[in-house]
C-alpha cells in the first residue's frame, strides 16, 4: 500500500494536446560536428522545434497498411489513470519457482522507464502524459510525487551524482539534487535539444554509460525509410551537453540498453518494422563491440534478410548480426543485467528484457519479461521465460516496459498499460546472509 500525491489527478491530459502541429521543418542536426556549448545552454522556454512530417510509409505501396487491416490490428490504448492496486492481475502472473511477485507501486499513469536514486528514490517517467514521479517510502508506506510536469514525451531517464537527466521528445534535460528537494523539485534545465521533432519513433530512450556520457536512442522517423542521417542511431553525448557523437547506426527504434558488467559492452533492443508479414521480422537483441558499427536497419532485418522495397542491391553481411531474436513484432524494450545478490546464480549478469508485447499481430506475443542467459564469450546461451501472464485470451492485462534492480537484488517491472510498478523477489525478499 502507499499513499498518492493529488497532483496525479492531472494525468488525464494526453500528449496529443502537448504536441504541435506546425508545418516548418527544423534544419537536421549533425552530432558528431555540432552540440551546445556550456556558455550557450538552450533555452527551456524557447517553442519546440516544428513537428517533422512521417516519411511514406512503404514507397510506392500506398495499400500497406490499407484501412481494414488498420482497423482492425489496432494499438492497444493504456488505461488513462492506471488500474486499482485491487484490479491488477498479480494472481495470474507466473514465475520460476521460489520467486514472488507483489505490487511495488499502482496509480502511476503510463508508467515507463525506472531509474534509482543513490537515496532509494524510484523515478519513472511516462510517454503519452507530460510528467516524471518520484516513489518514496515514507513510514512504511510508498507515496508517489510529481516532480516535473509540462514535458514534451519525458520517456528516457539517467541517474548521476544526485542529478536526474530527462530525456524529452527534442531535448535532454536535468534536475539537479532532486532527491533533496522532491517535495520543491527545480525546474528542468535543457543541456541539450539537438534531435529533429517527429513523433514515429520520437520518444527517446536513455542511460549513462561506464564512461559517464549519456546514451540516447535517436529512432528512426518511420516504420520502413531511409532514415535522415541525424536518425536511425545511438548517440552519446556529455553530461553538459557540450559533446555529442554517434555511438551506433542502423537502429530503427531501441528503446532499451545496457551495458555487460564484465566486458561493458553495449546490448540493445531494437523493434523490426511492421507491415511485412505478421512472423517477420523479429525484434533484436544487439552487442555494440566497438564504436560506428552499423545494425542493418532499413535495408537488412534480423540479419539474415533485406528489405523488400530497400534491401536492393544491399546484404546483410555488410551488417552487424543481432546476438538473438526476440519474436515478431513483441515490442522488446527496456533492459538490465542482473548484478545483485538475491536471485541464485544462474541469474548473475544475465539480461532481463521487458517485452511490450505486439499490437498489429492477429496472435499477439510479448506481454512479458524474458532472461537471456549469456556465455563468457558474450553470446547468448538461452533465452526463457521469466514473469508471464499478463497475456490470456489474445488481451492484455498489462505491457511491461521497463525492468530495474534494487538494491536488495529483487527486480522492479514498470507496467505503462495498467500504470503499476511490481516487484519480483526471490525467497524471503532478503540478500542471502543478510
Amino acid at each position: 500500500m502507499f499513499m498518492r500525491s493529488s497532483t496525479l489527478m492531472v494525468a488525464a491530459v494526453l500528449v496529443a494536446a502537448l504536441v504541435s502541429s506546425a508545418s516548418a521543418q527544423q534544419a537536421p542536426d549533425s552530432p558528431a560536428q555540432s552540440g551546445a556549448s556550456p556558455s550557450k545552454v538552450p533555452d527551456a522556454s524557447k517553442p519546440l522545434p516544428s513537428q517533422q512530417p512521417e516519411p511514406t510509409t512503404v514507397p510506392g505501396r500506398p495499400d500497406i497498411p490499407n484501412a481494414e487491416v488498420v482497423q482492425k490490428l489496432r494499438n492497444v490504448a493504456p488505461l488513462p489513470f492506471g488500474a486499482p492496486e485491487d484490479k491488477l492481475p498479480v494472481g495470474e502472473l507466473k514465475v520460476p519457482k521460489g520467486f514472488k511477485v507483489d505490487v511495488y507501486a499502482s496509480g502511476i499513469p503510463n508508467a515507463r522507464s525506472l531509474r534509482l536514486g543513490d537515496k532509494g528514490t524510484l523515478f519513472v517517467s511516462n510517454r503519452v502524459l507530460d510528467k516524471v514521479y518520484a516513489i518514496i517510502d515514507k513510514n512504511g508506506k510508498r507515496e508517489v510525487k510529481v516532480i516535473a510536469s509540462g514535458l514534451d514525451r519525458p520517456n528516457g531517464l539517467a541517474f548521476h551524482q544526485g542529478t536526474l537527466y530527462i530525456a524529452e521528445g527534442t531535448r535532454i534535460s536535468k534536475l539537479e539534487k532532486i532527491e533533496d528537494n522532491l517535495d520543491n523539485p527545480p525546474k528542468p534545465v535543457v543541456i541539450y535539444s539537438d534531435f529533429l521533432n517527429h513523433q514515429s519513433h520520437g520518444w527517446k530512450f536513455m542511460a549513462l554509460g561506464p564512461d559517464n556520457m549519456l546514451y540516447v536512442n535517436v529512432g528512426s522517423p518511420c516504420n520502413i525509410c531511409e532514415p535522415p542521417a541525424t536518425n536511425g542511431q545511438l548517440r552519446r553525448i556529455s553530461l553538459d551537453g557540450s559533446k555529442a557523437e554517434v555511438y551506433a547506426r542502423g537502429v530503427r527504434n531501441s528503446v532499451g540498453f545496457d551495458w555487460n558488467p564484465i566486458t561493458k559492452e553495449l546490448y540493445f533492443t531494437d523493434n523490426g518494422r511492421d507491415w511485412l508479414s505478421e512472423d517477420l521480422p523479429e525484434d533484436e537483441l544487439n552487442r555494440v563491440t566497438k564504436q560506428g558499427q552499423h545494425f542493418g536497419f532499413p535495408y537488412c532485418h534480423q540479419g539474415n534478410f533485406t528489405d523488400r522495397e530497400l534491401g536492393w542491391g544491399r546484404s546483410c553481411e555488410e551488417f552487424e548480426k543481432p546476438v538473438a531474436l526476440l519474436g515478431p513484432h513483441s515490442a522488446a524494450l527496456g533492459m538490465r543485467f542482473y548484478t545483485g545478490k538475491m536471485f541464485p546464480s544462474q541469474y548473475q549478469n544475465a539480461i532481463f528484457i521487458a517485452r511490450h508485447g505486439s499490437w498489429n499481430k492477429t496472435k499477439k506475443i510479448g506481454g512479458d519479461v524474458v532472461v537471456a542467459k549469456l556465455n563468457k564469450d558474450g553470446s547468448v546461451k538461452s533465452l526463457e521465460p521469466f514473469l508471464t501472464g499478463f497475456l490470456k485470451n489474445n488481451e492484455y492485462s498489462g505491457r511491461p516496459v521497463d525492468v530495474q534492480m534494487m538494491k536488495d537484488g529483487s527486480l522492479l517491472v514498470s507496467d505503462d498499460h495498467a500504470g503499476a510498478v511490481y516487484r519480483v523477489s526471490y525467497g524471503n525478499g532478503k540478500v542471502p546472509g543478510n
